[in-house]
């Protein structure tokens, strides 16, 4: 029984201690990392484990491209395969703040479409349609039809 509490109590500290100080991100991501102290925000630009501070939130953000679509019951087909540009990150973080981008409008009520209005790719598609053009957002291809 004394050994059954002392495992537990280890795995506990060291889920806290994972929680609070590590992060992950996978070869296809990036870390935007933001210091609440002093408002730096940094670029985590290679797949791994990192060590970060308290007081360090991270974003993890997919660099892959993603096909992007304006829904509409019409025949014409509107889509563009769009990719962020991370080496344009603060640009990024100016534009739309720093937020969990994976977690943007998670809870959302649109019944009835099959593409999902949330997070990165919400925000990848917006800005691909807008009439502005932002370097953290590069067109690869449109497909029109």
């Amino acid at each position: 029984m004394k050994k059954l509490v002392v495992a537990t109590g280890i795995c506990f500290v060291l889920g806290l201690f994972y929680l609070a100080f590590v992060n992950y991100t996978e070869a296809y991501e990036v870390g935007i990392t933001r210091n609440i102290v002093t408002g730096e925000v940094t670029l985590q630009d290679r797949g791994g484990f990192h060590f970060t501070t308290l007081w360090v939130q991270v974003s993890r953000t997919d660099i892959r491209p993603v096909r992007v679509c304006i829904t509409s019951a019409t025949r014409a087909f509107n889509c563009k395969l769009v990719q962020f540009e991370h080496s344009a990150y603060k640009e990024f973080v100016a534009v739309q703040g720093f937020q969990y981008y994976w977690l943007a409008n998670r809870i959302s009520f649109n019944f009835g479409y099959a593409e999902e209005y949330r997070g990165m790719k919400d925000l990848l598609r917006g800005y691909a349609y807008g009439v502005k053009k932002y370097p953290f957002v590069t067109v690869l291809r449109d497909y029109v039809d």
